[in-house]
């Protein structure tokens, strides 16, 4: 069988089709074997899901590593575990493989098997892991005995199949790439390796080259390569704002920035990609431009999940905040699962690196407290109060904090204190109603004082970012429309849509109308608990958008159903509530019931439905 890069296999009716995929496509067509026998009870396959690499520091380890999620019976069977573990253990140490560390991970969708395996077998490594669990989960009953064919060998140890994955892995390891490897180590740089691209280097003081074309080390320019300051940016919400406020003080401060984010990736003034790039492609492509300085990377929940960390060195991290979100995808089922998974972040914080932390997040202080690539870094924190007893003790340790103190925002360092300015004149708060925001704003200027950014020029960055609308675009913009006041962002979980619309109470409106909606890939009570935080707020008039391009497994319709059935559940009257088919449709229809003195929240999903609702509200003034 030729090796796929990751792979998702599933029973369906006497077929098992596999599919791979690497991590710039969707999935591949897939591969499926014919076994021409009905499919037996679901309970008693042997199946998985999602085997895939790691590439870099992950939710299991520091290091590369291979997981997959197992299905079937044997998920909670302990000596399964067990024998799997055994093999893994057994066949590494034959290949000469240190360490793996096979980890099992119980989650309310199944079992998460993982161990740690060098980078330039990771592909092999998948197919171990295939392997092992393939022979241990039901030695009773093999899958050939089911006419269901396994993906890998049918040998029960792993002394008869030694031979065969050390061919495999000799296949997929390239001496060139070790000797660059080997190289870059002794130089002390950075390196970023993908499925095609080898890059020395990190942004101006880099150089890239194809993996089909590797040089000599003697032929690498090593005199005029180095590394750039490089910070990243992962929580729950307030990723993109964060990102965004953190380029702009590095380019006040004269720098050429590089940024990823959910939006794209940004060099200076220009976007160079457009898409959702919060993930390790967006890091590659912000660390490997020949124009970039300064790197700020927005790193989301999916990729740290699906891929591991991208990079191996930053100055600093921030996490700021966790709150429930995306339960029930790639073993995430609890807030405090969420914290772990953001906390990754920590491991590639340089000696002498910074972890920005949200104090009066309790959930991830107590995460952090418990997980020790944190308590190892070099902590700042940030909070609503400067008096918070956590900022009051890490201030005494001469420790990092930024918050507000009588309206005036402080950040103190080594027992020095900087004022950057009154809170309620900094436009992202505006003029003190978006309190989320205020964390964002600290969060930022401690990672850009860490990483030497001077505080003036921090200051000055408070002071008139997000004053014009472009600043911030989808993310709490402020516009006025027919005389209402509109408010637009993205508020995608219930935390951020409590958070603006309590901006939009806090603003006194005379009427109050609310665009709702969600992606289908949050389970119902996700959706349901969404729908409680609108009906909270009591709008006059909410509209229901239905989402055609992110149904991700949902029947059409299905999630405004359950959306109106949740308000209505929470009391919202039936005449108050509208239904409308797409986003943009949904949108238009609440601008133009809005009249003098009406708040609007437009919670828009979709770039392209925000540019055209922009031009409209621009067109209207």
């Amino acid at each position: 069988m030729a090796p796929l890069a990751d792979r998702r296999s599933r029973i369906r009716g006497g077929r098992l089709t596999c599919s791979g995929a690497t991590e710039h496509a969707s999935w591949l067509a897939p591969r499926v074997i014919d076994v021409s026998v009905p499919a037996p009870d679901a309970e008693s396959l042997v199946a998985f899901e999602d085997s895939r690499r790691l590439i870099g520091a992950n939710l299991f380890f520091d290091r590369p590593a291979v997981v997959l999620v197992a299905q079937g019976r044997a998920v909670g069977d302990p000596v399964a575990q067990r024998a799997w573990a055994g093999r893994v253990e057994a066949l590494c140490a034959a290949l000469g493989w240190p360490d793996p560390r096979p980890q099992a991970r119980a989650h309310a969708g199944g079992l998460q098997i993982a161990f740690a395996a060098p980078e330039d077998s990771l592909l092999t490594a998948t197919e171990i892991n295939e392997w092992a669990w393939e022979r241990s989960a039901d030695a009773a009953r093999p899958l050939s005995a089911e006419g269901i064919a396994p993906l890998q060998p049918l040998a029960t140890d792993a002394s008869a199949v030694v031979g065969l994955f050390a061919a495999r892995g000799e296949r997929e390891r390239s001496r060139p790439l070790e000797r660059l490897r080997q190289a870059v180590s002794q130089h002390g740089l950075p390196c970023l390796v993908d499925d095609d691209t080898l890059s020395i280097g990190a942004g101006h003081a880099s150089v890239s080259f194809a993996r089909a074309a590797l040089p000599l080390a003697v032929d690498v320019p090593w005199q005029r390569l180095g590394d750039v300051p490089t910070l990243l940016v992962t929580g729950s919400n307030g990723k993109t704002t964060t990102t965004r406020l953190l380029a702009a003080m590095a380019a006040a401060a004269g720098h050429v920035v590089g940024f990823c984010s959910t939006e794209g990736v940004f060099v200076g003034a220009e976007r160079v990609v457009a898409g959702d790039y919060a993930g390790p492609a967006g890091a590659r492509a912000v660390l490997r431009h020949p124009r970039v300085e300064w790197a700020v990377l927005e790193t989301a929940r999916g990729g740290l999940l699906r891929r591991g960390l991208a990079l191996q060195r930053a100055d600093a991290a921030i996490v700021t905040n966790v709150s429930a979100d995306h339960f029930g995808e790639y073993g995430i089922d609890s807030v405090e699962d969420i914290a772990a998974a953001k906390l990754v972040v920590a491991h590639a914080l340089r000696d002498g690196g910074t972890l920005v932390l949200n104090a009066d997040d309790t959930v991830l202080m107590g995460v952090a407290a418990r997980t020790p690539h944190a308590m190892a870094a070099s902590r700042a924190l940030f909070a609503e109060d400067h008096a918070n007893p956590a900022l009051v003790a890490l201030r005494l340790q001469g420790g990092g904090t930024c918050a507000p103190r009588a309206g005036r925002l402080v950040l103190a360092q080594g027992g020095v204190e900087h004022d950057l300015g009154a809170v309620a004149d900094m436009p992202l708060s505006l003029g003190g109603a978006a309190r989320f925001n205020q964390g964002n704003l600290a969060a930022a200027a401690l990672a850009a004082h860490a990483a030497g950014l001077p505080p003036a020029v921090i200051a000055q960055t408070l002071a008139r970012f997000g004053a014009d609308p472009a600043d911030n675009a989808g993310r709490l913009e402020r516009w006025s429309c027919n005389g209402a006041t509109v408010l637009i962002d993205y508020a995608h979980n219930p935390d951020g849509l409590a958070q603006l619309l309590a901006v939009a109470r806090a603003l006194q409106p005379r009427r109050f109308g609310l665009l709702l909606g969600q992606a289908g890939n949050r389970d119902d009570a996700a959706i349901a608990t969404l729908a409680a935080v609108a009906a909270r707020f009591a709008p006059d008039r909410i509209w229901i958008k239905e989402l055609p391009l992110m149904l991700r497994g949902r029947a059409l319709g299905e999630v405004p159903a359950l959306i109106e059935r949740s308000l209505r559940a929470a009391g919202v009257a039936p005449e108050r509530l509208v239904h409308e088919p797409d986003e943009a449709a949904a949108a238009l229809a609440l601008l133009q019931w809005a009249r003098e003195g009406d708040v609007i929240v437009l919670p828009l999903h979709t770039p392209d439905v925000r540019a055209r609702i922009g031009r409209h509200i621009a067109a209207q003034r």
